[in-house]
């Protein structure tokens, strides 16, 4: 007997094994391939997107379907036309079943359980939560994950709305002011002009960009830009109290190719070079049909809200599926009849109806508008711990770490799998957000964040280690990490315990105790993750020894510490240290200049990652002697490289480029050219005064 969790199914409800049908599901079976948008924003805010491929199998090919299953039905399919990929989507673990499950499947699967915490009926809110647990409720309402999404209002708006700040983009200008009680963006620049009116806000820790719909532009009167939300061109950097151009709704590119939402609202697809970007094609901005890719309900709401699970296995089966810890299958059309029968009434089997009317039907419902069928905006307790009203009305009753409901069918009998805070339950909670496609090293992980936990399954250490272990879900974060270097020790020795003798630890890290080198993260956990504001770490647990890295000439964590030692001073100590030995054509080849500093070769790199996070580096060494060449970073061709150049130099020489010579990132080649050797000069002027 599956045990009693979640709220109790409406007895009205109809259950899939009382219908007989035609399709056969198999969690196996990966056939269409449904498209999202992931962009990481400040405090992981990630945006999210609608199916935009949709590939249809023969017949023969879709295990367990005959056509005699479709033949004299009656059905709406001309020439008793089988089932095509759009009645089932197979992601990671998951099945969603448009058809009716056949009986002789079901008799292979099991209810999850007859409760349920997954459907909008069974989510409590944060509200019900405060009554017990206040603690976690204050702890929560000042987390990043609580703004993740919020209504624009005066307490939640942080941008400067005074109507003085202004952003010189493009050759046009930016302007941002208040018009009674609503907040506004506009854009001029020749014969485009745009304006907005805001109604909601992402993120509250380093950055807050915007949403809303255009009231004026260049587009038809009937075109989507005029009533749907979409992400807006320019978002507020909080530290700064500056206005900036939005980054990762797309690749970051070179500027000559780089999409200027502000500009086209559809990437020029032609004159980008990204065929096989998996960013852009992932956020659905490759699709021909889609007037306005940044629509925010079916590119972005999917990590920002909390929406009921039930919903998100349709919305988001691209990173659900593949977080769920079992194979599983969801009857989605009795899920929708019961639950969201505005989208699906079922009044009629869904076997009588053409594939392509379910597909439009799909794609409907996952353009779910949030304000609409979210639980809260932003992230609030149950996006975590599931639907929790039988909770807060059983209080003995414990949460289930594991989705369940009537119509999600598993393989395995449901008591005899554990729903409690195992690590892989915990994990998996984690992945139903922080996973994605990014741009990568070598060595695997991701160029920038928000992708987490895709890059610590590419670890070992995650079959015990919890995300929990080192952030607290409910304590708010601050700008910068809390916890000191023991701590973070402390996070890897809980299992590596032989380390804490210290004769044993120096013979492994083979530095002094308490230094830079001595810490188990700075070798293993090294910051080469650009998070918007700061390289962070990457959450890949990997050997600084990494090959890929080293034979790649991209970065290594031993000379993210000494950016000013060559190559072969790096290999000499891995060999003598732990008996390493690399490809000396690889090394070769990637470090023509053998006795280069290994951070200037960085900064010089092909890769862009690379020198990001060169430039970063160099700031967090103090590295005074790398300011001539981090100045030439100021005209990187990528906008990102920019950003952390200009912040780099910044903290290095404790003035504000943008306030001392006019320099800022965003600006053109052009309008950066005399702010750069104006800096170059005082540089100069620097280097005489020191001699």
């Amino acid at each position: 007997m599956a045990s009693r969790r979640g709220r109790e199914t409406k007895k009205n409800i109809p259950s899939q094994s009382s219908k007989a049908g035609s399709f056969a599901p198999t969690s196996a079976v990966g056939i269409a391939s449904l498209v999202f948008l992931v962009l990481f924003l400040p405090a992981g805010l990630a945006y999210v997107f609608v199916p935009t491929l949709w590939e249809d199998k023969p017949e023969s090919s879709i295990p367990f379907l005959k056509s005699s299953d479709v033949k004299n039905k009656g059905t709406k399919q001309s020439n008793a036309q089988a089932p095509s990929s759009n009645r089932y989507i197979a992601k990671g673990n998951l099945t969603l079943a448009w058809d009716t499950i056949r009986p002789d499947l079901l008799m292979q699967l099991h209810p999850t359980s007859s409760n349920s915490n997954i459907t909008p009926t069974d989510y409590a809110g944060p509200d019900r939560c405060k009554e017990c647990h206040p603690s976690n409720y204050d702890d929560w309402s000042r987390h990043p994950h609580r703004w993740m999404n919020a209504l624009a209002t005066e307490s939640t708006v942080l941008g400067d709305f005074s109507g003085e700040a202004t952003i010189d983009y493009k050759g046009g200008v930016g302007r941002f002011f208040r018009d009674g009680d609503l907040y506004m963006m506009s854009y001029d620049r020749g014969d485009l002009s745009r304006l907005f009116e805001i109604t909601q806000t992402i993120g509250s820790r380093y950055y807050q960009y915007y949403i809303g719909k255009g009231m004026k532009g260049i587009e038809a009167a009937d075109h989507p830009y005029y009533r749907e939300d979409q992400v807006l061109p320019f978002g507020y950097w909080l530290g700064r109290k500056a206005w900036v151009p939005i980054v990762h709704v797309h690749d970051e590119q070179a500027e000559s190719i780089r999409w200027e939402s502000v500009l086209d609202l559809k990437p020029n697809e032609n004159g980008l070079g990204i065929e096989n970007s998996e960013v852009g094609r992932s956020r659905g901005l490759f699709d021909t049909d889609d007037p306005l890719p940044l629509t925010y309900a079916k590119a972005c709401n999917f990590c920002h809200t909390t929406f009921p699970l039930a919903d998100m296995l349709v919305r988001f089966s691209e990173t659900i599926g593949p977080s769920l810890t079992e194979p599983s299958v969801f009857s989605m059309s009795n899920y929708l009849s019961h639950s969201r029968p505005d989208f699906w009434d079922g009044k009629e089997p869904p076997e009588t109806f053409p594939s392509d009317e379910l597909k439009s039907k799909t794609r409907k419902f996952i353009a779910s508008e949030a304000k609409d069928n979210a639980v809260t905006l932003g992230i609030s307790c149950e996006a975590c711990h599931l639907g929790c009203s039988f909770h807060s009305d059983n209080k003995q009753t414990k949460p289930s770490f594991l989705p369940e409901s009537p119509d999600l069918y598993i393989y395995t009998e449901p008591a005899k799998r554990d729903s409690g805070r195992t690590a892989k339950n915990v994990n998996s909670t984690c992945a139903r957000c922080h996973v994605g496609a990014r741009p990568t090293y070598a060595g695997g992980m991701a160029t920038w964040n928000s992708t987490e936990h895709t890059d610590a399954m590419k670890g070992k250490c995650y079959t015990q280690l919890t995300c929990v272990q080192c952030h607290d879900p409910h304590k708010p974060t601050g700008k910068q990490w809390s916890k000191t270097p023991e701590q973070d020790d402390q996070s890897c020795l809980k299992c590596h315990d032989r380390f804490n003798e210290t004769d044993v630890r120096l013979s492994h890290t083979h530095h002094g105790s308490g230094s830079s080198g001595d810490r188990c993260m700075n070798c293993h956990m090294p910051h080469i993750n650009e998070g918007m504001q700061d390289v962070v770490r990457t959450h890949t647990i990997f050997s600084p020894t990494n090959a890929e890295m080293i034979h790649e000439n991209q970065p290594n964590a031993c000379n993210l510490c000494h950016l000013e030692k060559p190559i072969d001073w790096t290999l000499e100590h891995l060999k003598t240290w732990f008996g390493r030995t690399y490809d000396a054509t690889k090394i070769s080849k990637n470090y023509p200049n053998r006795n280069e500093p290994v951070g200037i070769g960085w900064l010089k790199s092909e890769h862009p990652a690379t020198r990001l996070v060169a430039a970063s580096a160099l700031a967090r060494e103090n590295a005074q002697w790398g300011l001539p060449m981090l100045a030439d970073m100021l005209d990187d061709e990528y906008l990102m490289n920019r950003q952390f150049s200009q912040t780099a130099l910044e903290s290095l020489i404790n003035k504000k480029l943008n306030e001392e010579f006019g320099y800022w990132y965003y600006a053109t080649k052009d309008e950066r050219r005399m702010p750069i050797e104006r800096f170059k000069k005082f540089l100069s002027n620097l280097e005489k005064t020191a001699m």
